[in-house]
């Protein structure tokens, strides 16, 4: 019996620790309730306050069905944390909305022309507006157009409108980075010399101009004009809006945000806080964070802002699933510093103002970090030990099984999934599109080991250029802008390559459509990936200068391999793959570990390619594609793909399989197979040029090799010993710019230029070198 009794008593407190802890929320509860279905709490921070106290238990906050209005970001620390779990989640799958806004209650008068006013109350301000659970257009020039590909609307004259704004104090300026590579942001903050005053610039970490006419400006009551449009006037406290017809403001909803980040899980490495995860919530109305997006993220062309409506900061085993991010101004989710096992699954994100999902490991777990293109470390100054300095990174995280799109809506260097200082992240099952750049980034090479596979990702690179629906960089510890140096310094010492880049990147089973640059683009130094079972619907491959890339059975539908610049002994690997045009090499003379036993479109490409002393075993055919119509690319037993290696792979497991998701998400347009046969003639060498040769820039993937702002330009291709040219210190690979003030549309342009400054002993010309400008003075005598 005593023995029956002690069993009985270790069952019960079994049951004791396991059991839940519940504590119900409504919006029509009260904080001081007891916490259960029939006497809810009220808020959710207040039903946090009360979770994190029950030492040891796992607790269960359930959100009744409304809007959660938050007045501050609610912070969960490891160190206030003694629950062993914590759940927060939607009540019975009610529709429950975590606003980073306010209701606002408003008494409207009319102003003029259509247009009301309202006083709001002291001390607010904001820069998202909802109307009705819309979000309207903030005052701009030019007026929003949901057809304009690029801010929803340009105009190359916006920064001149704003200078004659009577107070212009706090409007901004919105633009394209002069090369396309992704925005810059800017608050107005005066007028000088009838120019306005700029503050910002700082969200890209490639400085440069501004596009010359993708710009717009907005925040100013003188643009006030079209129907959706609003103003605030913090100091004078008044609202303005230009109502759509059919809105009745004495019943509209108005609502504004007030908050960047909604729910903050705070912890460190040593002390992380554990096991919290959110369900079926949808985050709304969050602010936008442009102006704080500058941090630098090592040497890729990022800089972030470490914040979303949930941000997990030294967490583990935590979750986020079935939960929407919709309208918000800035990142939807954000992963920073140390981050292990977590995951993030079954979410909906969507028009969101930054990236939709964000690794950021912290820059001091780097080991000779450098923080813009043109630095780098010297070799006798670099740390040689391999790997990272600490653990303060997101390590073995998952983002799968989710659908994101319409995503970097205001800001243009965003994407679906962003990786950078991280290790083991796997992206897996998630339809992503309509993206101003990558669909999938990944910052750098620190530290490897992530698996990108079965992703949707299409519709990318829509209003930026050079660049891919995948993209990475690896300017690691190995890598340096001046590419003579680089060269030579990886030749002896080789080992270099993957002191940062120390887990191999896996991409497979994707299906990637890029129709404004590459399918999969491997950009400056990338390296240690393994590429294979992927669908290129249209950009096909780019592989810039890089070691140890190994791509194999891939499919390029219209299109082919694109190296880049590549090293010599590489180590590079590209076989087994069907390509359906001649390949696009730049500067590439060492060809890698091996690239061959491909299957090329015709015999035209093959001899092109071989010609180069590759793919002795590669052959020319038809595919034999069972139904490329409809998107299977399965070739038939008797294709001669088989012949040379190629294994099919599945057609119909891209993308998010969770019904839901599943039956909203889009489908790429599946292109018809091009079947006329491409020329593949040599062209001219080049133009006769001062003792050299020069040729126009002519393709995509020429004004990528050599960092142009467009595809204009001489290219020099090679300078004669003692010549004029090489007297004026410019080698082969530069390109020509401008040439006595004026821009170079061509190499033949360039000959017109000379021609007209017949006379001159030299003429100053601003030359493209290593992706780096500079001004030499040419001698023409």
């Amino acid at each position: 019996m005593k023995q029956l009794f002690l069993i009985c008593c270790a069952l019960l407190m079994m049951q004791q620790v396991n059991a839940q802890i519940f504590y119900h929320v409504s919006p029509s509860g009260n904080d001081t309730h007891a916490g259960n279905e029939a006497h809810p709490m009220k808020t959710l921070p207040g039903a946090v306050a009360r979770a994190v106290k029950q030492k040891g238990q796992q607790v269960v906050i359930l959100l009744h069905q409304g809007t959660y209005y938050l007045e501050k970001q609610i912070t969960l620390k490891a160190t206030d944390m003694t629950c062993k779990s914590l759940e927060i989640s939607a009540f019975n799958n009610g529709k429950v909305f975590i606003s980073a806004g306010r209701p606002l209650s408003l008494k409207w008068k009319p102003y003029k022309n259509g247009i009301f006013a309202a006083t709001v109350p002291a001390g607010i301000s904001f820069e998202r507006l909802y109307v009705n659970g819309q979000l309207q257009v903030l005052a701009r020039y030019p007026n929003y157009d949901p057809a304009a590909k690029v801010f929803h609307g340009t105009a190359a004259d916006a920064v001149e409108r704003a200078a004659k704004w009577e107070h212009p104090e706090n409007g901004y300026v919105h633009a394209i980075h002069a090369y396309d590579w992704g925005g810059f942001h800017y608050r107005i903050t005066g007028i000088k010399n009838g120019q306005p005053i700029l503050e910002g610039g700082w969200q890209n970490n490639r400085p440069n101009k501004m596009h010359a006419t993708l710009r717009f400006v907005e925040n100013n009551l003188q643009e006030l004009d079209t129907v959706g449009e609003w103003y605030l006037d913090s100091k004078a406290r008044m609202l303005y809006y230009y109502p759509p017809a059919g809105v009745s403001l004495a019943d509209a909803r108005i609502e504004a945000s007030r908050l960047r980040n909604s729910i903050v899980l705070k912890g460190t490495a040593s002390e992380p806080v554990r096991n919290v995860s959110l369900k079926g919530l949808q985050f709304i109305h969050n602010e936008r964070s442009f102006m704080d997006t500058k941090e630098q993220l090592l040497r890729s062309d990022w800089t972030i802002y470490r914040g979303g409506a949930v941000l997990f900061d030294g967490t583990e085993n935590c979750s986020i699933s079935n939960c929407e991010f919709a309208g918000l101004g800035g990142n939807a989710i954000m992963l920073s510093n140390y981050n292990y096992h977590d995951s993030i699954s079954s979410c909906y994100i969507h028009d969101i103002g930054a990236s939709a999902v964000c690794f950021i490991g912290d820059l001091k777990a780097v080991r000779s970090p450098n923080f813009r293109y043109e630095e780098f470390t010297p070799y006798n100054q670099l740390d040689k030990t391999p790997g990272p300095r600490s653990n303060n990174y997101p390590q073995e995280c998952i983002v799968t099984n989710s659908l994101i799109h319409h995503v970097g809506e205001i800001e243009k260097q965003a994407t679906g999934v962003e990786i950078s200082v991280s290790s083991g992240i796997t992206v897996s099952h998630n339809s992503i599109y309509h993206t101003p750049r990558a669909g999938l980034n990944i910052g750098d090479g620190c530290f490897g080991g992530h698996v990108l596979e079965y992703n949707d990702v299409f519709n990318t690179v829509q209003e930026t250029g050079d660049h891919g629906a995948f993209n990475s960089w690896g300017r690691d510890r190995y890598w340096a802008p001046d590419r003579g140096y680089m060269d030579s310094i990886v030749a002896a010492h080789p080992e270099l390559v993957k002191l940062d880049a120390i887990r191999p990147v896996i991409i497979r089973n994707n299906r990637f459509r890029c129709d404004h640059g590459w399918d999969i683009d491997l950009d400056d130094g990338s390296s240690n990936h393994q590429i294979y079972n992927n669908v290129c619907l249209n950009g096909g491959l780019k592989l810039r200068e890089g070691f140890n890339r190994v791509v194999k059975n891939n499919i390029m539908i219209n299109n082919s391999f694109h190296p880049h610049v590549w090293f010599t002994n590489s180590q590079d690997v590209f076989e087994n793959n069907i390509v359906m045009r001649k390949y696009f090499p730049i500067q590439v003379k060492d060809w890698g570990h091996q690239v061959d036993s491909n299957l090329f479109p015709d015999e035209a490409a093959l001899e092109l390619a071989r010609s180069n002393g590759t793919d002795a075993h590669s052959i020319a055919g038809d595919p034999q594609f069972l139904h490329p119509d409809k998107g299977d690319y399965t070739v038939s037993p008797n294709s001669p793909a088989l012949r040379i290696g190629f294994k099919n792979f599945a057609m119909d497991s891209f993308g998010v399989q969770e019904p839901g998701l599943k039956a909203i998400a889009l489908q790429p347009v599946i292109p018809a197979l091009v079947t006329d046969k491409p020329q593949h003639a040599q062209k001219p060498a080049g133009l006769p040029f001062l003792g050299g040769m020069v040729k126009p820039v002519e393709s995509m993937e020429e004004r990528s090799a050599y960092g142009l702002q467009d595809e204009s330009g001489a290219i020099v291709v090679s300078v004669q010993e003692n010549s004029l040219l090489a007297g004026s210190e410019i080698r082969a690979k530069d390109v020509i710019c401008m040439a006595n003030g004026v821009k170079v549309a061509s190499a033949k342009h360039l000959l017109e230029i000379l021609q007209a400054v017949k006379g001159k002993e030299k003429i100053p010309v601003e030359i493209m070198r290593n992706q780096q400008k500079q001004v030499v003075q040419v001698r023409l005598k």
